[in-house]
């Protein structure tokens, strides 16, 4: 698929409240035209509880609840359960997608319980963190999400701890669908989200969220360094399904050796709060400890590729 291809019609409308450069409201607008108009939203406590618009009108063109933080994994059972139970008594023709959208706060921290408790029945919605690495809408204070050594303003010589994984612990789970998305890679993006609404039970996607102000580079920088997430290892696109693990997009592209994992330094040194990492002397450290954990998943993974199709080109001889 091509951008071209999109839906055209605008389900995020104009007059959004977001700030410059957001990526919540870029990806919430993939999302839109992805599952198209029979779509029920519950908003998490989050930048899109506010960006979503100044009362009394709405950029958000679909019904939609605004929920508490530990309350997605509960609503959208609930929601589920009277949308089954309009179909059932001919209320409804068909059932709505059900899409929780949260922040990594109500995901990472807050909300994972509910969560967990909602994947673990299978309840039938779909779950998306859009992931900016804290919390972002009120002050950018550190969340489970932030990455090793970033700034925030409770971490201000950096995180000490390494960010938790919610995306594989969701695969744990055993849920039908997960995957992870990046802005910068907008078809691979939409693509995800047409193959979830396809499935029944939980899907989770995840979605890199660079924050302009939080993560402090330019607002016209937010795809560049979605991107260079993805091409330094920093954050990685793939999908998971019935039990099998696919890479996707620019990940995959390095991993078949199609594209060179570029050092992460690029990625760090794109936003001011890795700053401390090259100033006022560099922290090799730091940097060195990051780069060694990048590299060494990326060499697995490529070693791993190159075993099957190693194993593929061998051609079985007859049993005698």
């Amino acid at each position: 698929m091509r951008l071209r291809d999109f839906p055209e019609e605008e389900l995020f409308l104009q007059g959004s409240a977001a700030c410059h450069g957001c990526p919540g409201s870029a990806a919430i607008r993939v999302a839109f035209k992805a599952l198209g108009r029979n779509t029920v939203l519950a908003v998490i406590a989050s930048c899109t509880s506010v960006f979503q618009s100044p009362f009394p009108v709405s950029a958000l063109g679909l019904p939609t609840l605004n929920m508490a933080f530990a309350t997605g994994g509960a609503t959208a059972s609930g929601l589920s359960a009277a949308a089954d139970r309009l179909v059932a008594k001919g209320v409804l023709e068909e059932k709505p997608t059900i899409l929780v959208w949260a922040g990594d706060g109500g995901t990472y921290d807050i909300g994972i319980q509910a969560l967990s408790g909602a994947a673990e029945r299978n309840t039938d919605f779909i779950y998306v963190c859009y992931n900016n690495e804290a919390y972002s809408n009120t002050g950018t204070q550190r969340s489970g999400a932030t990455p090793y050594a970033a700034w925030t303003t409770n971490t201000t010589r950096g995180k000490e701890e390494w960010r938790k994984d919610v995306a594989q612990i969701m695969v744990a789970h055993g849920i039908p669908y997960v995957a992870t998305a990046s802005l910068a890679y907008p078809t691979d993006m939409f693509r995800k989200f047409a193959r979830a609404k396809e499935i029944k039970g939980t899907r989770y996607i995840e979605i890199q969220a660079p924050c302009p102000p939080g993560w402090k580079f330019p607002s016209s920088h937010t795809v560049k360094v979605a991107r260079l997430a993805v091409q330094t290892g920093m954050w990685m696109l793939y999908e998971h399904e019935n039990g099998r693990t696919a890479y996707t997009a620019g990940t995959q592209r390095i991993i078949q050796g199609q594209s060179k994992l570029l050092p992460v330094e690029e990625y760090l040194q794109a936003q001011g709060r890795f700053r401390h990492l090259f100033h006022p002397q560099r922290d090799e450290e730091r940097i060195g400890e990051i780069q060694r954990r990048i590299s060494h998943v990326f060499e697995t993974l490529q070693f791993t590729h190159k075993m099957k199709e190693h194993i593929m080109d061998i051609e079985l001889a007859p049993p005698h």
